[in-house]
């Protein structure tokens, strides 16, 4: 057999040789050897190029999958202004794309839910609920009137052939925004994918206006199904960027929370999924959910009796998909291959490509006016100088042609080109009617028209970037209403689930044997915890570990505390006092674990062999208690009993050795009297870019918070509510005032009462309660104008000159003065009966508040009790002990 060529013309690969064909003398068949590397190599290739380019990744001109396109240019064939049948539509694309009608109906379906190209008529499904659209024979469609303005233009689109020759497409759409970013797009290609996020209408107008003041600009994306987005990883969209979204969440009250918003890839039925999930798994306690979602998302949680709204909110974000991430991935075909750019530069491209559109529509449409002023002017001169008699005794049509040439030469010098024969055919073909009724003044105006106009479009040429800013506003201007931001920007904490994961699990302790978890019910029952939770194990010889919860796990003997582990919790002390060996000293010690490694044993005495704890608590506020001592008998022992208070020794780690409490042997020691906490009071921080309370000094220093002590927060909505110095509480959004509460000082607010149609000035003290209370009264129409917490506030009244037609000086109000302090349930004092043109809240005037009685900070502090410690008692299952052996004590 002689050699060939492979299939790209190449004789050096011999795998990629032609077939090899060889008969069966018997059976007469044929048979093929096919080498299948060579056509894999190729073929494959082919076949990626072909997804990547033609049916997976949007263009970055006009930011369209081939099929997108094909759906708009069919739909601009047949537009009519009129609806038409989706059916009617996807067979009309066929005619473009070869790749059937599913694909052109899922496609057209996603164009009609995103509400920008493409207006719809019927059931197009719901990208809240998730549910289908209906049959294509069912539904209609047509363009957007933003998407004939921007997106065609025949005059500027690159034309190419159809896959089957018999029809023109575009190459790409004229597209005048940057719908790539406007729409967002995903998809799956060959070797890569795309995803690109969507953002605001109005948010890429004011950028792209930036991008041609050569101004710096920032982006990011907006969903259509709102929520909250932490966008600090965004990385502009390309690879390794990571948006964090969450499900907006509002508390009713203590037993119902509702979803009013989801996050975006997410739909209700699936939201709803993951929290019956992390229930049935016990992450969460929830009673029932009821979905009320019909226009808007409304899902309605109720909780479990005694279940923290504010702790479920972070179970709901660390548990279910009321959080997820995303991760970009921008990957677009830029002169015929996919590149990887990100939302800075896609949005500049789609300027630059929108500013050389607009210059090519300027340039053709001068040219334009250009052609109407030649052949008007040449209208006018045949007409007005009566060429056309000149040609009645003309013999041949050459001869017209001729003549009218010829007569037009003085004038030739005025026009722009030269004339051509097609000029003087046009001259030709007016009509007598015309030329009887030749008005030569309507034809002066109509030159005059086009010239301004040439001018017009000139001086739009020469100021380009002008030009394309006022278009970019123009297009804000009409389309740009009701497509305001929907996805609220905030930096998001990091939620620990071991600190939201609800209770699930009982634990228990055999301390004896050193077995401890969730399976041993007949053993002591410890705590309620989660399934991801870690416990600390405090053993008699000292050591200390941490470890995993588990259904039975063995932890050392002589088990003397145990309970669930949090870490860094810098508030939880532990007091212990020991014996350094079998007849060393006794050392006492303060000390908080804050960080170990799980399942690693830690010594908490000097580590000689034999020591033992003689007392130990765990104080969860830092508690200092004070013990009673009592040591054995011996000779000239002046003392053998005596008290130490542990708020004499300073809090140190874990490893510290302590200091001595005494060098003779000691028989008993037990408590003596209840401690107080030494840590004192609790700075805590509001950290308003994530609208949460934390201890690290982030944000904004509210006070230092002991005991009950509170926090009050006052809403736009007209409301106050009191929240404990939980760091896990959840505020409003609408949220005005968040400060440490003083039951003595007042609050002063200015609100429009709806009924009465007047402003009113109110002062009050908040009741204590831990609803959510209203001040500005129940009209729904009332609304809060200004709201003070300041001692002595004043206001300044700016009247409306228009409407009360005077004019009226300012009135400037201190609200001390003007009334006394009342119930939030009262109305208040009407400010003035004349027209309001606004409220300003003024400095306000000093004050010196009385200072507390010193007595009554003493009294604060002593609340705090720990619970009382526990003997540790000759368990029958313990060994027995004489009367000299050390009595230990525990608190759990």
């Amino acid at each position: 057999m002689e050699e060939n060529t492979d299939l790209n013309g190449s004789e050096e690969n011999p795998a990629e040789e032609l077939p090899e064909v060889t008969s069966d003398a018997e059976s007469g068949d044929l048979h093929k050897t096919i080498q299948l590397s060579g056509m894999y190599q190729n073929w494959f290739l082919d076949y990626a190029s072909y997804v990547i380019l033609e049916r997976a990744v949007p263009e970055i001109l006009d930011g369209l999958k081939p099929v997108q396109r094909r759906i708009m240019h069919a739909m601009h064939d047949l537009d009519d202004g009129r609806f038409n049948k989706v059916a009617n539509i996807i067979g009309h694309t066929m005619k473009y794309h070869p790749h059937g009608d599913a694909s052109i109906g899922d496609a057209l379906v996603q164009l009609g839910q995103k509400d920008l190209l493409v207006e719809t008529q019927g059931n197009w499904g719901n990208i809240l609920t998730g549910d289908n659209a209906a049959a294509a024979r069912y539904i209609e469609a047509r363009l957007s009137k933003f998407a004939l303005e921007v997106l065609f233009n025949p005059k500027t689109t690159r034309w190419k052939l159809s896959y089957d020759g018999r029809n023109r497409e575009p190459v790409t759409l004229p597209a005048k925004f940057p719908l790539l970013l406007a729409q967002g797009v995903e998809g799956i290609a060959v070797g890569l994918a795309s995803k690109i996020l969507p953002h605001n209408f109005n948010e890429l107008i004011e950028a792209s206006i930036r991008i041609l003041q050569e101004k710096d600009f920032d982006l990011l994306p907006d969903f259509p199904t709102g929520g909250l987005a932490d966008c600090s990883k965004y990385n502009e969209g390309l690879r390794g960027g990571k948006v964090r979204l969450r499900a907006r969440i509002n508390q009713v009250d203590k037993k119902v929370l509702v979803i009013s918003e989801i996050p975006f890839g997410t739909t209700t039925g699936s939201l709803i999924d993951s929290i019956v999930a992390a229930s049935e798994k016990g992450k969460i306690k929830i009673r029932k959910i009821d979905d009320n979602t019909a226009s808007t998302v409304e899902i309605v949680i109720h909780l479990m009796p005694g279940v923290s709204p504010d702790t479920t909110i972070d179970a709901l974000f660390a548990f279910t998909d009321c959080e997820i991430s995303i991760s970009p991935n921008n990957c677009v075909i830029q002169e015929g291959k996919p590149r990887f750019i990100g939302v800075k530069e896609i949005l500049r491209e789609s300027t630059r490509y929108t500013v050389d559109l607009l210059r090519a529509e300027l340039n053709i449409r001068r040219a334009e006016l250009m052609e109407n002023l030649l052949f008007a002017s040449l209208e006018k001169i045949f007409i007005e100088n009566r060429i056309y008699h000149e040609i009645e005794e003309c013999g041949s049509w050459e001869e017209v042609i001729t003549t009218i040439d010829h007569s037009l030469e003085p004038y030739k010098p005025q026009f722009y080109r030269e004339i051509v024969t097609d000029d003087i055919l046009r001259l030709t073909e007016i009509k007598i009617k015309r030329i009887s009724k030749f008005n030569s003044f309507k034809a002066d105006e109509y030159i005059k028209n086009q010239s301004d106009e040439k001018a017009q479009v000139e001086h739009y040429l020469d100021n380009l970037t002008e030009y394309a800013i006022e278009y970019f506003r123009n297009i804000k201007r009409k389309y740009g209403k009701g497509r305001d931001r929907r996805t609220e920007l905030r930096s998001f904490d990091t939620i620990e689930a071991v600190m939201v994961a609800a209770a699930n699990q009982k634990l228990y302790v055999n301390r004896v044997e050193g077995f401890a978890g969730t399976s041993l019910k007949k053993d002591e029952f410890v705590c309620d915890c989660s399934d991801i939770d870690d416990i600390i194990i405090f053993r008699e010889d000292g050591t200390v570990i941490v470890t995993k919860v588990a259904e039975k796990v063995f932890v050392g003997e002589q088990v003397i505390h145990i309970d669930v582990f949090r870490k860094n919790d810098e508030r939880t002390i532990y007091n212990l006092a020991y014996q350094d060996g079998k007849t060393g000293g006794v050392y006492v010690k303060r000390f908080a674990v804050v960080g170990v490694t799980r399942d690693k044993e830690y010594n908490l005495t000097k580590g000689t062999k034999g020591s033992k704890v003689l007392y130990f608590t765990a104080n969860p506020n830092g508690e200092a208690e004070i013990i009673k001592v009592i040591l054995k008998p011996r000779p000239k022992l002046k003392k053998p009993v005596f008290d130490f208070s542990f708020s004499e020794l300073a809090i140190k780690g874990r490893n510290s050795q302590g200091n001595i409490l005494t060098k003779y042997a000691v028989k008993k020691i037990s408590q003596a009297e209840a401690g107080v906490s030494t840590l004192g009071a609790r700075d805590i921080w509001f950290d308003d870019s994530i609208r949460r309370l934390n201890t690290e000094g982030r944000g904004r220093l509210l006070g230092a918070f002991l005991g009950d002590d509170k926090i009050l927060t006052i809403m736009q909505s007209g409301h106050y509510r009191l929240y404990n110095f939980d760091i896990s509480n959840h505020f409003d959004e609408d949220l005005l005032i968040i400060e440490k509460f003083n039951e003595k000082k007042p609050v002063s607010v200015v609100y429009y009462h709806a009924e009465k149609e007047f402003y009113y000035l109110k002062r009050f003290q908040v009741e204590v309660t831990d609803k959510k209370t209203d001040f500005i009264g129940e009209e729904p129409d009332s609304k809060l104008i200004q709201v003070s917490t300041e001692w002595l506030p004043r206001f300044l009244i700016v009247f409306d000159e228009k409407i009360n037609n005077r004019a009226i000086d300012d009135e400037e109000v201190e609200a001390s003065a003007f009334i006394d302090v009342k119930s939030h349930k009262a109305k208040g004092k009407r400010l003035t009966t004349f027209a309001v043109k606004k409220i300003k809240m003024l400095d306000p005037l000093p004050y010196q508040p009385e200072e507390e009685e010193a007595e009554t900070v003493v009294e604060e502090i002593t609340e705090t009790v720990p619970e009382k410690p526990v003997e540790l008692p000759s368990h029958d299952h313990k060994p027995p002990i004489d009367d000299d052996a050390v009595q230990m004590t525990l608190e759990f």
